[in-house]
């Protein structure tokens, strides 16, 4: 689901800032964008992710400067000694009769070694809480999202069982649909000597062929068991995908067998509510 946050931090030692961007995606996928200072910290950033996410692609970036830092210096004596024998001996090669100066010395690679100290507890102490700021800003964005997007949800599985109820309601003018068809045929082929026992026996042949009930069921339970979902599963997106699958199977039986205009109609309304459910779960963890 799509969120962002932001969140600024410095003091006297350290300026910080911290950026949460979160897209769509159906599973989880975390990029960490650290400086080369900061890098041992990547595990933990992404473990604290994976703890507010669990599905969408979600770009973590972290810019941290030390406007302070404690510096640890060593002489390498062996390195110095070696560039003052040098630059003697070219003296005495060009004549010049003069010694070479310290700063020229401490000026040449290697002579300071120059370490920084890095602390990586004391950098995650200061990444931290504003890390957790940011976070709160992000999910409170995929918050408010999130509540439209159920709306929206809702609002088209509402649709969906308005629809389902009108083909229910053509459950009987399906059967005699039936009934019409096989004894119009059967008068084509015979004429009037057309004999009533074979007529519904051949009609409760088509019938269990061609009724919708148990389809009509199997989705009715498939509608309540999202509405479920949606409700007790605080992350229900890879379940209620998968209803829809079976919702969509339901549907395009009912199609399949059904040839009263009315209920064709109902299917293409159920199926247009299906898909826009199926696009908005994207968006859904």
């Amino acid at each position: 689901m799509t969120g962002f946050g932001y969140q600024e931090w410095r003091d006297t030692q350290v300026t910080l800032s911290v950026e949460i961007k979160g897209y769509n995606n159906r599973f989880l996928e975390v990029a960490v964008n650290l400086p080369p200072l900061l890098s041992p910290l990547e595990s933990r950033v992404r473990e604290f992710i994976a703890g507010q996410c669990e599905r969408g692609k979600v770009e973590v970036t972290i810019r941290f400067k030390e406007l302070a830092s404690d510096v640890n210096v060593t002489v390498d004596e062996k390195a110095a000694q070696a560039y003052y024998g040098a630059i003697k001996t070219l003296a005495t090669a060009l004549n010049i009769d003069e010694k070479p100066h310290l700063s020229l010395i401490l000026g040449m690679e290697g002579v300071l070694q120059i370490d920084k100290v890095r602390d990586t507890e004391r950098y995650w102490g200061l990444i931290k809480p504003t890390l957790e700021k940011t976070a709160e800003l992000f999910n409170s964005e995929r918050v408010r999202e999130g509540e439209s997007t159920r709306n929206d949800i809702l609002y088209h599985l509402g649709e969906i069982e308005k629809a389902q109820d009108t083909v229910s309601a053509y459950i009987p003018v399906l059967e005699n649909s039936i009934k019409e068809n096989l004894r119009n045929r059967f008068k084509e082929l015979l004429g009037d000597g057309v004999d009533e026992n074979r007529i519904l026996a051949e009609t409760a042949v088509l019938l269990m062929k061609y009724t919708i009930s148990e389809e009509l069921s199997r989705l009715r339970a498939h509608l309540q068991e999202f509405r479920a979902e949606e409700m007790r599963n605080p992350a229900p997106g890879k379940k209620l995908d998968f209803l829809c699958q079976e919702i969509n199977r339901e549907i395009n039986t009912i199609g399949s067998k059904s040839p009263v205009l009315e209920v064709s109609q109902a299917v293409v309304a159920m199926k247009d509510s299906l898909e826009n459910i199926r696009e908005q779960l994207r968006n859904v963890e």
